[in-house]
Order: C-alpha cells, then sequence, then structure tokens
C-alpha cells in the first residue's frame, strides 16, 4: 500500500490534515490543496514557495474569485463542468461555494442540470471519480474496492448506480456515475457527510442505448445489458464484497431500472444497511408534502383518494409507502390499498392483466368488476379514471410531459375542494404539468409540489409558493441519522420517521420547507431517524447527547488545520 500523502483525523468536531507530501504533491488531492490559501509560512514548510504566486487569499476571498468566474459560464452545462473542475481540484473551496449558493447551485450539481451532464459524460470525460466496477470482470470486484486504499472505518456511505433508470431520461450507462456523485455532493452540502467518507459506485453492466454503443466517444462496456443470472452474481459480489470491507456504510441505490430495483432491495434490506433512494427517498418526501397538504386542507390521509399516474419503481414505492401510513392511521391493509388507482402506459392497472404486470404493481390492480360500468373498452386512461374516482391527491411519476391536461385538472377540482396535485417526473421537459397552469386552472385552490424547482406564481393577488418534493430534503438526513447512530438496517419506522419530522418543519404557505434550509432540514431529520433507530434496537452507537452528535457529525467546508510530520 503506497504512504498516503496525508491523513485526516477528526476529534470532538474538529478536522486536522497531518501532511507528509511536500512540494507539488501536496497540491494534487483536493482536499488537501488549498491552493492561494497556504499561508507563508505553510509553503515554506511545504516547500511550496514557487509553485504558488505571491499573494496569499483567505477562503471567503477564494470563493469570490471562483463564484464570478461560475456567473461568466453561459449555459447550465457549462457551469456543471466548472463545478466538477473545481471539485478536482480543491474540495473545500467547491463545497464552500455550493454552501454559500445552494439554492442557486443545486439544479446545476444535481437535478435538473446533472441530466444533461449524464448524457454529456464520455463527451466531457474530467477526472474519474469513485470506483467503477465491471460484469465482464467480476472476479476483479474486491480488488477495484480495495485499491481506494480505505478501510472499515474510513466509509460512511456508498452511492450505487448502474446507470439504467436515470431519472427521466433512461440507460445512460456508464454515464450514471454522474448521479452517483452528484448525490453525494448533495449529502456533503445538506447533511455533512465528509466528501472522504463517501464513495460512488458505478457497476458497469452495459447499455441499450444504441446511441451510446455507436458513440466513439464512449466510455463503458460496447454490448447489451446484461439481464440475465450474471446481473444478479455481480450485484451479490458487489455487495458481499463492500459491505465485508466497510462494514459500516450504508448502502445507497440510485436509479436502478423497476425491474431490478425492487428484487435487489428487498434481497438485501434484512442483511445490510441499504437503502433505495428512487422508492424510499422519494416516498418519504411525498408522505411528509401529503401529510402537509391534508393538514392545510383540513382532512386526514387515511381520507384520501389517491391516483398515481406513472406506476413504476417510484410511483408504487410512493404507493407504498402512503398506503403504509393509512394503516398507521387505523385502516386496515386492505382498506388502504383500495384507496388507490394506479396507471401506467396501458392505463389503469386491473387483475385481468396478466401480462406485463410486475409483482410489485399487483396489489393495486383493480377489480374489472368495478370499472365494468365506465363504459368504455380496452385501456382505461389517466381522464377516465380522474372521472370516475374523483382522487383528492393526483401523483405524476410517469415522465410524460403534459399528461395532467388542463381537462383532467378541471375534472378534478371540480370534485375537490383543495386538490392535491403533484407533478413529480425529472427532468423539467418531462414534468406533467407546470405550476402556473395548476394554479390558474384551479382557480388557486391547488396544494401542490413538484419533481423540479419552479419560481412561485402570482395570482389573483396572491403569491403562490412552489414546494420541490425534492429527496434532498429526506435523504441527506437519513444518511447523516445512520451514520451517527451507526445503524445496522434502514427499516421503516426509520423512513417514517424521517416523513414525519420533514412534514412537521414550519414552513409558511408552501408544503414543503426550501432547500436554503437544507442543512437544518437535515440535521431535524437525522434526529428522528437516529432516535427510531435506538428505539428499534438497530443502533450500534450509544446516543448520549444526540443534538450535539449530529452537530459534530456535520462537516463544514473550512480548511483543516494542518499537522506538518
Amino acid at each position: 500500500m503506497a504512504v498516503r500523502p496525508y491523513d485526516l483525523v477528526h476529534v470532538g468536531g474538529t478536522w486536522t490534515a497531518r501532511v507528509r507530501a511536500r512540494g507539488r504533491d501536496v497540491l494534487a488531492p483536493a482536499l488537501l490543496n488549498r491552493g492561494t490559501a497556504f499561508t507563508e509560512q505553510e509553503r515554506e514548510r511545504l516547500e511550496l514557495t514557487g509553485f504558488l504566486p505571491d499573494g496569499v487569499s483567505t477562503l471567503e476571498g477564494q470563493v469570490r474569485r471562483v463564484y464570478g468566474q461560475y456567473t461568466r459560464q453561459p449555459t447550465a452545462l457549462d457551469k456543471h463542468v466548472y463545478l466538477s473542475n473545481l471539485r478536482d481540484r480543491n474540495e473545500v473551496l467547491f463545497h464552500r461555494l455550493l454552501a454559500d449558493h445552494l439554492e442557486e447551485m443545486l439544479p446545476i450539481v444535481y437535478t435538473p442540470t446533472i441530466g444533461t451532464a449524464i448524457e454529456r459524460f464520455s463527451q466531457e470525460y474530467q477526472r474519474p471519480r469513485g470506483v467503477y466496477l465491471s460484469i465482464d470482470r467480476p472476479e476483479e470486484v474486491h480488488e477495484r474496492l480495495a485499491h481506494t486504499d480505505l478501510t472499515a472505518d474510513d466509509v460512511d456511505l456508498i452511492v450505487a448506480t448502474d446507470g439504467e433508470g436515470i431519472l427521466g431520461i433512461g440507460d445512460w450507462g456508464v454515464g450514471g456515475q454522474q448521479i452517483a456523485v452528484g448525490k453525494l455532493s448533495v449529502y456533503t452540502a445538506a447533511a455533512g457527510v465528509h466528501p472522504l467518507r463517501a464513495l460512488p459506485v458505478m457497476l458497469d453492466t452495459g447499455t441499450d442505448n444504441p446511441a451510446l454503443l455507436n458513440d466513439d466517444f464512449y466510455l463503458g462496456i460496447r454490448h447489451a445489458r446484461v439481464r440475465d443470472e450474471r446481473y444478479d452474481a455481480f450485484i451479490e459480489a458487489f455487495v458481499t464484497t463492500a459491505t465485508k470491507l466497510f462494514p459500516y456504510a450504508m448502502l445507497h441505490w440510485e436509479d436502478l431500472a423497476a425491474a431490478n430495483a425492487r428484487r435487489v432491495l428487498a434481497n438485501w434490506a434484512d442483511r445490510c444497511c441499504t437503502f433505495n433512494d428512487d422508492m424510499q427517498g422519494t416516498a418519504a418526501v411525498v408522505l411528509a408534502a401529503a401529510w402537509a397538504a391534508t393538514e392545510t386542507a383540513g382532512t386526514r390521509l387515511r381520507e384520501a383518494r389517491i391516483v398515481v399516474h406513472g406506476a413504476g419503481t417510484a410511483g408504487i414505492g410512493i404507493a407504498d409507502m402512503l398506503r403504509d401510513a393509512m394503516i398507521a392511521e387505523g385502516l386496515s391493509p386492505a382498506e388502504a390499498t383500495a384507496r388507490f388507482w394506479a396507471v401506467d402506459r396501458r392505463g389503469l392497472l386491473t387483475s385481468d392483466q396478466t401480462a406485463g404486470m410486475r409483482d410489485f404493481q399487483a396489489p393495486y390492480a383493480r377489480p374489472p368488476d368495478e370499472v365494468a360500468g365506465w363504459g368504455s373498452t380496452g385501456s382505461l386512461g389517466l381522464a377516465e379514471v380522474v372521472r370516475h374516482v374523483h382522487p383528492t391527491i393526483l401523483i405524476g411519476t410517469s415522465a410524460q410531459a403534459g399528461a395532467f391536461t388542463e381537462a383532467i385538472v378541471r375534472e378534478m377540482a371540480a370534485h375537490c375542494e383543495r386538490p392535491i396535485i403533484m407533478p413529480l417526473s425529472n427532468p423539467t421537459s418531462r414534468a406533467e404539468a407546470v405550476p402556473a397552469d395548476l394554479v390558474r386552472w384551479t382557480a388557486g385552490r391547488v396544494l401542490t409540489a413538484t419533481g423540479s424547482p419552479f419560481a412561485p406564481v402570482e395570482h389573483g393577488g396572491r403569491t403562490h409558493e412552489i414546494s420541490q418534493a425534492n429527496n434532498a430534503l429526506i435523504f441527506p438526513g437519513l444518511g447523516l441519522g445512520v451514520v451517527v447512530a451507526r445503524a445496522g438496517r434502514v427499516s421503516n419506522g426509520m423512513l417514517m420517521a424521517a416523513a414525519r419530522a420533514l412534514a412537521s418543519i414550519a414552513r409558511g404557505t408552501a408544503l414543503l420547507p426550501p432547500v436554503t434550509q437544507l442543512r437544518a432540514v437535515s440535521a431535524t431529520v437525522a434526529a428522528a431517524v437516529a432516535r427510531t433507530a435506538q428505539e428499534e434496537g438497530l443502533a450500534r452507537l450509544p446516543l448520549t447527547e444526540l443534538v450535539q452528535q449530529i452537530h459534530d457529525a456535520m462537516w463544514r467546508p473550512a480548511y483543516p488545520a494542518l499537522d506538518i510530520i
């Protein structure tokens, strides 16, 4: 094992870098390099004299300089590339810039711009981040993970993707690594997960995207996706090895396709500390928004009639968590399930649709005799479902832009005083409706949360703040709570506690707090998650002073003290 140029030591909330490197080797590690902020004395001792201009900057001065450079980038993708390059050379400065301008930059490092960055991954390729594992070389899984030189105590979080179900844009192969890197940026910005303690992993199993397979620049495996038993064996090798090497890390699954996501999570949920953000994170933030909306409307969630348009991994994951919440409010499982109508590309799911229905969709399939009198032959589309069901909550996870038409929304609003409508598909171009239309079509009565950020809407002399049902309101705090408690599992109780904590935060006229409050939101969510882990016997560390423990665990982007050895 090579000698590390430095070690980071964390004691009592303070970080110190013990530096062995000298000269240019000090400037290479992004978490050690502070560029022009090295003092004259540090430059002399570290043999940096001559490698930097004579002027000495503060971190604050550096932030002002790079923010000016950032604002001069002409497009959102150019801004994303600029921030990636900054992170590659000075990690502290990148995270400080992001923290100081979080609301402005979150859509650049995460959704929606991350979608374009994924599509352009091979063309805009920069410095590699994380670990790339190949299904063609499963025997190298241990070796590749071990090459990180990270020990069992070094990793709190692993974000893994196979790049098949990216946002609303589908299969982008090895470019999916960008979503893992983007998620980790949010974990750090929102919850203070230390960048060195988080590992992005790309599980390259091929791609079915013909544009990638025929692109001379494409950097992933050049064959169709592997979907047979080799896929499951590859996942088995990865999880078994990762949990052995990093036994205290939470394994976060990201953007696996529906055919794999639920099966992989079900296979490992009781065997290691794991979490699927598309299923569970999305569901928890939507549950929080639904609780806030029903409270505003003066109703209870158990009374809702819910139509889910887009019955895939995310949509059914949302339905599952909302159903569990209804059961907690006193409904039987059968009564709760009966309050959902799931619509996919074939129309309303009914139990006589034997071909093509996935096992996780089956519980929500309606009995055929229920819809027999609706006067329609063939599949039942969203408009027909809304007309007959009179839903109080309409959720969109279909990636079908404009699916919530004016006619559908007006029909819903005609039978519901405060319609709750959540067009959640990302990126913005895939949203089922835009808030300005929803507000206008319902005469300002709609309660809404969206998947992408939207500006406030003026209507009838009133400003409607538009909540973004951003998973960043849940998953960073969940991860932080797991880290503080060193939880052995992620339970349904912990997810429910996270959603309840988010719903309880004061939010003014919006359903959810804004991203400007992410640090405080994450701390609140983390406390609820850690406390529940302790109550359920899943915590492996004592929680004696929970608030202080959470505070100490949250890394802040500041240059560490230097111990030059």
